[in-house]
């Protein structure tokens, strides 16, 4: 009978030892995974208000511009070495410049002309995968 239960606590030791190195094993996984979600939620959030700020630089860009001879259509930029900013500016009016990126150049409303569609890109290439943020926003400047 002895024998028995010396058996019995073995098999019930080696049982709960699995059963801790397991849960470690799931603890470690989750730690690593929580550290990379905070760094990326970190830098997802950035590329975002990133692009939020860039597309009131373009609407300043566009204020500060005389559109009567030529359009902006194109602003690109980098910041601080990771993010690269792309932006593409479409325009939608009434007698607009030929070398503007025009929609629609036939408008006939008054509030509607010189409205801007602005596509920016924002990507961040210092992770081991890329995030790219895309925002798209129509704005009359």
């Amino acid at each position: 009978m002895k024998k028995s239960r010396q058996g019995f606590s073995l098999l019930l030791a080696i049982v709960v030892m699995i059963t801790i190195a397991t849960l470690m094993a799931i603890m470690i996984s989750l730690i690593s995974t929580t550290a990379k979600q905070t760094s990326d939620i970190y830098v997802s959030e950035q590329t975002k208000l990133l692009a939020r700020s860039s597309t009131e630089l373009a609407l300043l860009a566009i204020s500060g511009h005389n559109n009567s001879a030529n359009c902006i259509n194109y602003i690109n930029f980098t910041y601080q070495t990771n993010y690269d900013v792309n932006m593409s500016l479409y325009y939608i009016g009434t007698n607009l410049p030929s070398s503007c990126n025009t929609l629609d150049n036939n408008i006939s409303t008054k509030e509607s002309n010189g409205t801007v569609i602005i596509d920016t890109y924002v990507t961040f290439n210092g992770a081991s995968e890329p995030i790219r943020y895309h925002r798209r926003t129509i704005q009359k400047p």
